[in-house]
């Protein structure tokens, strides 16, 4: 299980989650400067001069596999987003450092996504585990979190020292191999909602 998982691609009817690569470069360092993205304190997102590090660190790290997100509509990519934390011995990932353009939030696109993302992880990949994080600060992450169905799991007090000298605190949430059927339902029926 070396190399679990490997490179992947998904497609959905909204969103296509890609191997990320240097060729989304110029859409992504676009993308950081709708809604000034950097900009938010509680986060980890690079500016535009950053771009080319961060898909430089992502693709670096063994225990990630970074991933493009292209809004199908433009074939654009529009945010990143990575299978991380990863154990192959005991099934489990976590889905995170996630983050897009501000025109595409609260479209079906993240939905979609995570629906994507989910599904390979529990239908391909057999997890017994899927996991997200996020600022304990940020309300807007944890509330989507909660919309996609995971259950909060708890909060890791003063969890790490973010690049402004802030300590984080860190909202954890999951979604178990058991709970899988319903959520898929959940989600496959919010994008047919937020589409029609």
């Amino acid at each position: 299980m070396e190399n679990w998982p490997a490179p992947f691609l998904v497609k959905g009817n909204f969103v296509s989650v890609v191997p990320l690569s240097h060729k989304h470069h110029d859409d992504l360092a676009e993308a950081t400067t709708d809604g000034d993205l950097h900009k938010l304190w509680y986060t980890m997102i690079p500016d535009a001069a950053g771009m080319a590090a961060e898909i430089d660190r992502r693709l670096a790290l063994s225990s990630m596999l970074p991933f493009a997100i292209i809004d199908n509509s433009t074939g654009k990519a529009v945010g990143m987003t990575t299978y991380m934390n990863i154990d192959a011995a005991n099934k489990r990932l976590k889905i995170g450092s996630t983050w897009y353009r501000k025109s595409v939030q609260r479209t079906p696109l993240n939905t979609e996504c995570k629906l994507l993302l989910l599904q390979y992880a529990f239908e391909k990949l057999n997890c017994i585990c899927v996991e997200f994080r996020t600022h304990f600060v940020n309300v807007q992450s944890r509330r989507a979190i909660e919309r996609l169905g995971a259950k909060f799991d708890g909060v890791l007090r003063s969890n790490m020292i973010l690049a402004n000298g802030t300590i984080r605190d860190t909202a954890v949430y999951s979604v178990i191999a058991g709970e899988w059927t319903t959520v898929k339902a959940n989600l496959t029926w919010k994008i047919e909602r937020q589409h029609s």
